[in-house]
């Protein structure tokens, strides 16, 4: 992580030099539009704001929020844009010196994590170190798509408030939905069986929220750039074996290898159940939005630990 966060800022010096020469242009009138970094809150975001204005998402579909490096056309969006939007609380590691230089240029920002009671890691290396995957629980993205709203009326010019304001009690109303739902589904766990292993430390606030122990991770890390030493691996092994869990998860998107080896470790029969965790799919691949990704993790949990 510090190498690739030496890679980004040495990488400023030629994006703020390109600020220079593009003159007071880039940070005037020509500004348009909202750029958001990852597609979890691209979403969040293009609900709030409907038609009112253009929403550039950096992060397509799969993409990790702790390995994606922007482009140069997408280091210029930003430094265009009336407000650029962030998850904040480091997990765009390959992004933040980008949006770090826009800020610095007069660009208005909103690190959306740092808005909704963040938590800290409470186990292993990332201990006390924020936690920045506020959105396994829809209580705090219902707060943050307020938030959302708040900003874009304040910055971005023309908008109609009225309108982002119903949009978002809209948007704000099918969340509330989705955490009824969930609490019911979770409801159904058995109290021995409320514990989460998971391939790295993503569903802290999912736990507060609804009242799971977070037994570990395989990868000891709240970014999956870490690795596991094999000493990590034994000792969630035990764990597991301990907890009595019937399943494990794993993210959707990646190799689930470890998570197999660590559960063939135990010598007992874990089922590993794949989760949509850091990055919305394709359309069709079941994870299209955020609804339909908590709504399919709630399920897929629910259904892994009954």
């Amino acid at each position: 992580m510090v190498a690739m966060r030496r890679r980004t800022l040495a990488a400023l010096p030629l994006l703020t030099a390109a600020s220079a020469l593009s003159g007071c242009a880039a940070f005037g009138s020509d500004r348009s539009g909202i750029v958001v970094t990852t597609n979890i809150l691209g979403d969040l975001v293009r609900n709030v704001v409907g038609d009112e204005t253009d929403v550039t998402v950096l992060m397509g579909a799969d993409a990790d929020p702790h390995s994606f490096g922007v482009s140069a056309q997408q280091a210029a969006a930003l430094e265009r844009a009336e407000l650029v939007v962030h998850n904040g609380l480091g997990l765009e590691e390959g992004v933040i010196g980008h949006v770090e230089a826009a800020v610095a240029a007069g660009v208005p920002d909103l690190a959306v994590g740092e808005h909704v009671d963040p938590i800290e890691y409470t186990a292993d290396a990332t201990a006390g170190q924020p936690d920045p995957h506020f959105w396994t629980d829809p209580v705090r993205v219902r707060d943050a798509v307020d938030v959302i709203a708040d900003r874009v009326i304040e910055h971005v010019a023309g908008v109609d408030a009225d309108r982002v304001r119903a949009n978002a009690d809209a948007y704000g109303a099918q969340l509330d939905e989705l955490h009824e739902h969930t609490s019911e589904l979770f409801g159904r766990i058995p109290e021995e069986h409320r514990k989460l292993v998971t391939n790295h430390h993503v569903f802290g606030y999912l736990a507060e929220r609804y009242g799971f122990e977070v037994i570990g991770a395989v990868v000891p890390s709240g970014t999956t750039l870490a690795s596991p030493s094999a000493s990590d691996l034994k000792d969630l092994a035990d764990a597991v074996a301990a907890s009595g869990v019937p399943a494990v998860f794993a993210d959707s998107s990646q190799p689930d290898l470890l998570v197999q080896a660590m559960a063939a470790e135990t010598g007992v029969d874990i089922e590993v159940i794949p989760l949509f965790t850091e990055s919305l799919t394709q359309p069709d691949q079941g994870a299209g939005t955020y609804l339909e990704m908590a709504y399919g993790n709630a399920e897929a949990i629910a259904d892994g630990l009954t």
